[in-house]
C-alpha cells in the first residue's frame, strides 16, 4: 500500500513541476495529460477495491475498527469528485494548448492534492496498522491477488509494476516483484523497463531521473 501511495505522490509532484515550466510542447502536454488520466482511473479502481472488499473484510474480522474505516470511507467520498474533475481537466489539457485549459488542469491538480495527500497519510498511519492486526498475511495476499493481480493482464501488470517500482529501494523492490509469479516477473523486468523510461522522458523531460524496475546487481 505504501508503494502505491508513494507512486501517486511522486507523479502528482512531477506533474506539478512540469506545470511550473512555461515551455510545454504539444507532445509533452499530451503525454502528461494521458498519464494523469491513467492515474485517475487507477486511483478510482484502487479506492473501489478497498471499499468493495478490503474494508468489509477488516470490519468482519475486527468490528472495533469501524471508526477508522468510516473515516476512510468518508475520505473516499470527498476524493471521488476531485478525481473526476482532474480527469476532465486532463482531457481538456490534452486537446487544448490554451492558457485556460492549463489553468484548470493546475487548479484541479491542486484541489485533488488537498484532499488526497492527507488521506494517504491517514490511511498509512491509522488504517494500515489496523489492517495489519486484523488480517493474516494469507488474507492480505488473497485480497491483493483477487483485486490487484489476477484481474489484470501481463501487459497491465507490466505497466503498473514499472510505475510502482520507480525509485524503490532494494527491500521494497523485492517485495513488489515477488507479488507475482516468476514468468510475470521476468516479463515485468525485461520487457517494460525501456518503454517506461522512454515514456517518462517525454512526460517529465529527459533530465528527470527515473528508476524503472531493474534486476538488482
Amino acid at each position: 500500500m505504501g508503494v502505491t501511495h508513494d507512486a501517486l505522490r511522486r507523479d502528482l509532484g512531477r506533474t506539478d513541476d512540469v506545470l511550473q515550466d512555461a515551455r510545454i510542447d504539444d507532445r509533452q502536454r499530451g503525454a502528461v495529460a494521458d498519464h494523469m488520466q491513467w492515474m485517475m482511473a487507477f486511483l478510482h479502481a484502487h479506492h473501489q477495491a478497498e471499499d468493495r472488499s478490503l474494508w468489509p473484510l477488516v470490519r468482519r474480522t475486527d468490528p472495533a475498527a469501524a471508526a477508522v474505516l468510516d473515516r476512510m470511507d468518508a475520505d473516499h467520498v470527498r476524493i471521488a469528485p476531485e478525481i473526476d474533475r482532474l480527469d476532465a481537466a486532463a482531457a481538456m489539457f490534452h486537446d487544448e494548448g490554451a492558457p485556460s485549459a492549463r489553468t484548470e488542469f493546475t487548479r484541479s491538480l491542486a484541489a485533488l492534492e488537498e484532499v488526497l495527500l492527507p488521506h494517504l497519510r491517514r490511511e498509512e498511519d491509522e488504517a494500515m496498522p489496523v489492517v495489519s492486526r486484523a488480517l493474516t498475511a494469507a488474507q492480505w495476499d488473497a485480497w491483493d491477488r483477487a483485486e490487484n493481480i489476477d484481474p489484470k493482464s501481463k501487459w497491465e501488470l507490466g505497466i503498473i509494476g514499472q510505475w510502482m517500482g520507480d525509485g524503490l529501494d532494494p527491500e521494497r523492490f523485492e517485495k513488489l516483484t515477488h507479488t507475482v509469479g516468476p514468468v510475470t516477473r521476468f516479463v515485468l523486468l525485461h520487457a517494460f523497463a525501456g518503454p517506461y523510461r522512454r515514456a517518462c522522458a517525454v512526460r517529465w523531460g529527459p533530465d528527470v531521473p527515473v528508476g524503472p524496475l531493474e534486476i538488482p546487481r
